[in-house]
């Protein structure tokens, strides 16, 4: 999770505040004034209202003379990610052909922070409400992907410390919001090799997924699919998807 310092000679702070200026808006502060910028970023109001004036100037937000909020160009520099990256393109043939397989969405998520970020997916045909759409943000430990990202972290103590701290808001009567019993299943998805989450974040939802790794044996990213529990059991879910997903995840290894 920790990356090192980068010297300060190198460092532009302008970038870094003009980044947190967006990085503010989400969907409890969809359209702030200066003053509450300032207040989410640290920054002053002067130097808060001159970073909303310049990123109005191009195009990243609008305001009404009052409050700004975020325009659709931001989603650029997220979508640029999609377009440059090497993993997404790489995994996609692999998911089509995964999904095709068991009639399940699949997809292959990586961790930023404590948050699981959805880079690839591929539905089915049918209408599902069990799914994640591409770029798609959710806490870790609530999802069978961020589970088996978590328990291959090589920092388990800075994954405990931050369980032991953070509060986590429950999604549906089911959710796990205890640390302790959070890093139950983490541990237990280090031994198994593959997590299976039920319920967390939606209702009659069952998720089970494997680690990805590169050729060096190295966890980069997380296989994973979504389905709904109907009379399924957990046992038996396991068995008609987990060889699945072992094998496209062995499939990958070679060309990531």
């Amino acid at each position: 999770m920790k990356k090192p310092p980068l010297d300060r000679r190198d460092w532009i702070a302008g970038l870094e505040k003009g980044l947190a200026i967006l990085e503010a808006f989400d969907s409890k502060h969809a359209r702030m004034t200066p003053t509450q910028a300032a207040e989410r970023t640290g920054l002053s109001r002067t130097a808060a209202r001159r970073y909303l004036l310049t990123l109005e100037s191009l195009g990243y937000v609008y305001t009404d003379g009052r409050l700004y909020g975020l325009t659709p160009r931001v989603l650029r520099v997220g979508w640029s990610y999609f377009d440059s990256a090497r993993l997404p393109r790489t995994v996609q043939p692999y998911l089509q052909q995964l999904s095709a397989t068991l009639n399940e969405s699949a997809y292959v998520s990586v961790l930023d922070g404590w948050e699981l970020v959805v880079i690839a997916r591929n539905g089915v045909s049918r209408v599902m409400t069990t799914g994640f759409v591409l770029g798609a943000r959710v806490p870790a430990p609530l999802i069978s992907p961020g589970v088996v990202l978590l328990a291959h972290e090589a920092d388990q103590d800075a994954v405990s410390a931050w369980l032991d701290t953070v509060e986590l808001s429950p999604f549906t009567p089911h959710t796990i919001t205890s640390g302790a019993r959070l890093r139950e299943k983490i541990v237990r998805a280090r031994v198994d090799g593959y997590a299976l989450i039920e319920q967390q974040l939606q209702v009659g939802v069952r998720g089970i997924a494997v680690p990805l790794r590169n050729r060096n044996g190295e966890v980069v990213a997380a296989l994973s699919t979504n389905m709904p529990m109907r009379e399924e059991s957990p046992e038996a879910a396991l068995q008609r998807v987990l060889p699945h997903l072992q094998e496209s995840a062995l499939a990958m290894l070679n060309v990531l």
